[in-house]
């Protein structure tokens, strides 16, 4: 295994991070490829003992199920400083909003919830898992901060979020004197690159570290072609994120299936070792053992500059999908309020 330092931290990860979102209690999911705790177990036992020491949670996987296998599993088969544990936090609830629960106090319950989860006194990093726009982000930005001067997380990162985004919320930790974002996790691999627009030469610009998640396409990456997987048939929302450009992302994953037939590797090792180049740590799950044991060797796949030419090549302009199709505020909210330390700042949408 390869590592690397995570942006602008002293965080030293695996060029691969663990995906965690297939873990859980299958009755508490969404996703028929749920493994159960045992399966679980064995894969991340097997992940360490290839050298991948990150590993990536949510709150929101399986209803906090995710968090809870996670956790045990990595007390016991690991020494918690020798693990890097990211998990996030979702936005409030209307139930929330509606009883006059703020940021802070909501982040503060959050992180208190998935610290009970995991067993652990911190983690190394909480990430903003999408942006809530009914939420001021003076009030996001300043819980985090609250969160990491508090001892339960060393570092803060963001998912699914615009580069202006991004930035704004920088900008806004600069001034005040917070806690910045020093990742970010957004959608992106060899089939949906739009990350490279903005988002990619802002983290460049910034040192703020790519882990990008969806990183073999929910399968579409590693498969040849006629063959399926339990995910491919029956996942709604990664055929809601990639069924639409399916015919020209067929050309693509079948430029990985004749480089990896001429290399005599996996497609997986293919689509990751592109990723690579790009990103600090990809995040990959893993449902069964050979699935992290070819996540692995991704990383020793040195790729030419023709190959990635070639793969590159065929690429089109996409919409944006799944979460991020979303992200945008509601119609029905007209302007936000901040509240910034003494001062307020209306901003008209």
């Amino acid at each position: 295994m390869k590592y690397t330092k995570l942006g602008n931290s002293d965080l030293k990860v695996s060029r691969i991070c663990m995906g965690c979102m297939g873990f859980g209690d299958l009755a508490r999911g969404q996703h028929s490829w749920t493994i159960d705790e045992a399966h679980t177990r064995e894969i991340i036992h097997r992940g360490l003992e290839l050298g991948i020491n990150f590993y990536d949670t949510a709150i929101a996987y399986q209803s906090g199920t995710s968090e809870q296998y996670v956790g045990r599993a990595l007390r016991d088969f690991a020494k918690r400083e020798d693990v890097v544990v990211a998990t996030k936090f979702l936005p409030r609830t209307q139930e929330e909003i509606e009883n006059s629960i703020g940021g802070q106090k909501h982040i503060e319950n959050m992180i208190n919830t998935s610290l009970k989860n995991l067993g652990m006194d911190y983690v190394d990093l909480y990430i903003y898992h999408m942006w809530d726009w009914q939420t001021p982000i003076y009030d996001i930005m300043d819980g985090l901060t609250r969160v990491v001067k508090a001892g339960k997380a060393r570092y803060i990162g963001i998912s699914n979020c615009f580069a202006w985004q991004l930035a704004k919320a920088n900008a806004l930790a600069e001034k005040e004197n917070f806690a910045k974002f020093i990742s970010v996790q957004g959608h992106y691999n060899l089939i949906f690159r739009e990350e490279e627009r903005e988002m990619v030469p802002l983290c460049e610009e910034d040192n703020i570290a790519l882990t990008p998640y969806s990183a073999l396409a929910s399968g579409r990456l590693s498969r040849h072609r006629n063959e399926t997987s339990k995910r491919l048939k029956e996942d709604a929302y990664a055929k809601f994120k990639y069924d639409a450009t399916k015919e020209q992302d067929e050309i693509i994953i079948r430029r990985v299936e004749e480089i990896a037939e001429k290399r005599g590797v996996t497609m997986t090792e293919v689509s990751l070792a592109w990723l690579l180049t790009k990103a600090a740590s990809p995040i990959v799950g893993a449902t069964k053992l050979h699935h992290i044991e070819e996540t692995a060797k991704a990383v020793d796949l040195i790729l030419t500059d023709q190959e990635i030419t070639y793969l590159e090549e065929p690429y089109t302009a996409h919409p944006l999908a799944g979460v991020m199709a979303q992200n945008k505020p509601s119609k029905a909210k007209e302007k936000h309020v901040w509240t910034t330390g003494d001062q307020k700042i209306k901003e008209e949408n």
